[in-house]
């Protein structure tokens, strides 16, 4: 690719959307946006008046006391407090948000298919988050000043073994899959992965139905494991050649080993923020605020907490500036492999219609929170690719 192929190009929606089609697109991200918002800010916040004033530690000890008042017991029961608290503050912007998806078509499911969904989140956390809170607090009881070293250790080693399991153990709790029937299209994805020296196991269809009308396919696995994913909205709806261009996208991130790469940022990341965890628990300031003498106190899960909410927020938008790098590059990858400009610009045209996109949001919201170059930008990259390569 060169140079001016990858150069930012100018671009504008009108030729690709009516302006009722780019008018509903932005509806929808004005209905959502205070809720998306509203919900984050507010989880912040709680996690904030919990961890940095007294009133965290006393939930905790509550909590711990009501199950014997033990070390483990203000351990479990307090980071169990924290998780439902949290994820209980946010249900009703979520489920606001859900009303304005369905407004709009996107939602399928039931509101009891929801909570369950719900509820097998929550299940999850817990799986997590309990077993991490037991160990952390052991190894301050070890050494408060040292704790965090063999912490960041782990949490480079579990990130790595999260990533390779996710595939395989969490992706089947949500959705359901069956194996994509022999036919032109299976041979199609196939052969595109073979022409692009991907190894692919097999090409799976989730039934994403269930729960959306949304678009989507994925490559996911490592080696022996990986699999090709199409959700079953985009076979009934997208054209062979589009779902082509979306997997084509999927295999640039193989071809690239970004989820290797992301795997291996995403560990270092963790070990860091672990180190930085360990010196802000550290801090006297901090400590007073929450009402706890030291770090290997359990009444200081909160502050902890609080810590790691704050080094989320603001780790954000770095992480989703690195993430729409990666998705451009994969983009650059499907019009190396396909050469077919015209249906890639069809394809995310149909895909943000389907999904009732903002295909130009504010460039503000696009810097702090999105993953992916918005479509007008994807749009204008693709034109921008054509006359370079001469297809």
């Amino acid at each position: 690719m060169t140079t001016a192929a990858q150069a930012e190009p100018d671009f504008t929606p009108e030729p690709d959307f009516t302006p009722e089609q780019l008018a509903r697109g932005r509806a929808l991200r004005r209905a959502q946006l205070p809720w998306l918002l509203g919900g984050r800010l507010a989880g912040l916040a709680l996690s904030l008046v919990l961890g940095l004033t007294p009133a965290g530690a006393r939930l905790v000890a509550w909590a711990g006391g009501v199950f014997g008042g033990s070390w483990a017991a203000q351990v479990l029961a307090g980071a169990t407090a924290l998780i439902l608290l949290g994820q209980l503050l946010v249900v009703p912007f979520n489920a606001r948000v859900r009303v304005m998806r369905a407004r709009y078509g996107l939602v399928t499911q039931g509101w009891g298919g929801w909570a369950v969904d719900l509820l097998r989140g929550l299940l999850l956390t817990l799986a997590l988050m309990l077993p991490a809170a037991l160990g952390i607090y052991a190894l301050t009881g070890w050494s408060t000043g040292w704790w965090w070293l063999p912490a960041a250790g782990a949490a480079a080693l579990l990130t790595v073994l999260f990533s390779f399991l996710f595939p395989l153990l969490v992706e089947p709790l949500f959705n359901r899959f069956r194996p994509m029937p022999e036919g032109e299209l299976r041979s199609a994805l196939l052969g595109l992965a073979e022409r692009d020296a991907v190894r692919v196991r097999e090409v799976l269809v989730a039934d994403a139905s269930r729960r959306t009308t949304a678009l989507n396919a994925y490559v996911s696995g490592f080696g022996a494991t990986r699999r090709i994913v199409a959700y079953d909205t985009l076979l009934s709806t997208a054209a062979p050649r589009e779902v082509e261009l979306v997997v084509a996208h999927e295999l640039g991130h193989v071809k690239h080993r970004d989820v290797p790469r992301g795997t291996v940022l995403g560990a270092v990341g963790a070990a860091v923020a672990v180190g930085v965890l360990g010196r802000l628990m550290s801090l006297d300031p901090l400590l007073r605020s929450a009402g706890v003498p030291d770090v290997a106190d359990p009444r200081s899960l909160p502050l902890l907490a609080a810590c790691l909410a704050l080094l989320g927020a603001l780790g954000g938008p770095v992480q989703a500036a690195v993430s729409r790098r990666i998705e451009s590059r994969a983009d650059r990858h499907a019009l190396d492999l396909t050469r077919d400009p015209e249906q890639f610009i069809a394809m995310q045209r149909r895909l943000a219609l389907t999904n009732v996109a903002d295909v130009d949001p504010p460039r503000l919201l696009e810097l702090l929170f999105a993953t992916h170059p918005s479509t007008a930008r994807r749009i204008a990259a693709a034109r921008a690719w054509a006359p370079t390569t001469g297809h």
